[in-house]
């Protein structure tokens, strides 16, 4: 069977969801589905449900790559028809303060030179005031986040102290949370993973773009 599912090509740890806590499997789990499954490799691992996540992955993957290579004219043929897509700087989604486009304006993005507020900046509170590109640049780094070894399907990999809510704002979301572990905390005291989580929602026998979310440790 001929497995459609676009994925990188990178060493990376995969689980068997209900294996014993701690323990970690070396290579490769490919169900019937074509679904690889992105672990987190401690006790409480990210297992993700298998069936119909083949079509979700491979489109996550394709969403990014458009943003790495500023591709803003197929990215906005992804983006939902009629809700847009909002843009969340710090992982708690706020429909009225985030900053959300349609396909259209996505399209234009790589060109605008227009200044938005998109939030306000962890810690200090100022308002992040940046042109598309910048705040792309700065919270969508979307050739780092190819490069995630854990990915959830469905499920949040890692949380900080700020409140998850893509599940109560968007009820019917399907996402990838494509997580990145930073530096090691136990040694060097520092906390700075980093998450970027892509949901889509049906529309019209599809999946389509609503939301992209960056996550991280927040004061």
């Amino acid at each position: 069977m001929k497995n459609k599912a676009k994925f990188p090509a990178m060493p990376i740890f995969y689980i068997i969801c209900g294996i014993v806590a701690g323990a970690i499997v070396w290579g490769v789990i490919t169900t019937y589905t074509g679904i690889r499954i992105f672990p987190h490799t401690e006790a409480n691992a990210v297992c993700a449900e298998t069936a119909g996540n083949a079509e979700l992955a491979n489109l996550a993957y394709t969403v990014l790559e458009n943003i790495r290579d500023d591709n803003f004219l197929a990215l906005s043929e992804v983006v939902h028809p009629q809700f847009g897509v909002t843009f969340t700087p710090y992982t708690t989604i706020n429909l009225t303060t985030d900053r959300r486009f349609s396909a259209a304006e996505v399209q234009s993005m790589g060109t605008d030179t227009t200044i938005y507020i998109w939030g306000v900046r962890n810690g200090s509170g100022e308002p992040i005031s940046l042109t598309p590109s910048e705040f792309i640049e700065q919270f969508v780094p979307a050739e780092d986040f190819l490069d995630a070894a854990l990915v959830g399907i469905n499920k949040i990999v890692r949380s900080g102290n700020a409140l998850e809510n893509i599940k109560e704002v968007f009820p019917e979301v399907r996402f990838v949370d494509f997580h990145l572990t930073g530096s090691d905390e136990d040694i060097l005291g520092i906390d700075d993973w980093r998450s970027l989580r892509l949901g889509f929602e049906e529309y019209q026998g599809g999946l389509k773009l609503i939301a992209i979310i960056h996550s991280t440790w927040t004061a």
